[in-house]
């Protein structure tokens, strides 16, 4: 099983490796969702969407099926 940003738990920082899906928006990419790039799950939403994040200093806030086309590598 591969990890993803939906994966996460609240706390954990980790690089993102690959996005597996043309469905991420474009605005996503825009604010710095890239490979390369570290990620902190920072909260979940009641009913486990949206996934607030932390990408690169960048507040954002993203669904869960987008964030399961997401591949990471946590960072311990």
């Amino acid at each position: 099983m591969n990890t993803t940003i939906a994966t996460l738990k609240k706390g954990q920082r980790a690089l993102i490796k690959e996005i597996t899906s043309d469905i991420v928006p474009l605005k996503l990419l825009e604010m710095g969702c890239l490979p390369g790039n570290e990620v902190e799950l920072l909260q979940i939403a009641p009913f486990q969407c949206p996934l607030y994040l932390n990408i690169n200093g960048s507040h954002l806030a993203i669904r869960k099926e987008i964030a399961a086309h997401i591949e990471v590598q946590i960072i311990k």
